[in-house]
């Protein structure tokens, strides 16, 4: 199973990301992960991404491609991987699906987790406060809300026209996303 999760901040998607890659024994391949891991061995990709990190910029698309790319060539990506942050950007969508032609293996799905803003803020500010994200305060999660709605929503568009969009109800008990979603994958696969 090879699918990308999209959604803004909150919408639950490391968590489902997480549970629909242990049902399909996928990797859940999240790009903050990979951003620390890479930054943290120092990579040449680590430290081109940390110079935008420290001045507070957005890492550019070739940087971001570059890291999902050496992590997709990694074995236990073959069978399937569930992406998690990425793609962010038609740009990056467009290098997936290039990468993934090349390796005969299309994506299958793009998943887009709807979340009312009101639960969105709702969701946030709880895990701010249970895990002092900086990056949850109400000022900044708002910020970050309008940084998906600009930059993020074409993508809904784009797998939209390619056939693979498929919208979640994100509101609910974990359990029963995941459900879901599981429903919602499989019908795809059916409809195949």
């Amino acid at each position: 199973m090879r699918i990308v999760l999209l959604g803004p901040p909150g919408a639950g998607k490391g968590t489902q990301a997480a549970q629909i890659a242990c049902r399909f024994g996928a990797p859940h391949i999240a790009t903050g992960d990979i951003f620390r891991a890479n930054v943290a061995e120092g990579t040449e990709l680590g430290r081109a991404a940390q110079e935008y990190m420290d001045l507070g910029d957005l890492v550019p698309d070739e940087v971001v491609i570059a890291m999902v790319m050496e992590r997709l060539a990694s074995d236990d990506c073959e069978a399937g991987f569930v992406l998690d942050g990425f793609p962010r950007t038609v740009n990056q969508a467009e290098a997936l699906d290039r990468r993934l032609a090349g390796l005969g293996t299309p994506l299958e799905a793009a998943l887009s987790f709807d979340v009312t803003e009101e639960e969105l803020l709702r969701r946030l500010a709880g895990r701010a406060a249970a895990q002092h994200r900086a990056d949850d305060a109400e000022q900044t999660i708002r910020h970050r809300l309008e940084v998906f709605a600009i930059k993020t929503r074409p993508l809904i568009d784009y797998y939209a026209r390619r056939g693979l969009l498929i919208n979640i109800d994100a509101i609910g008990p974990i359990e029963v996303v995941t459900k879901r979603i599981l429903d919602d994958l499989e019908g795809n696969r059916r409809q195949r």
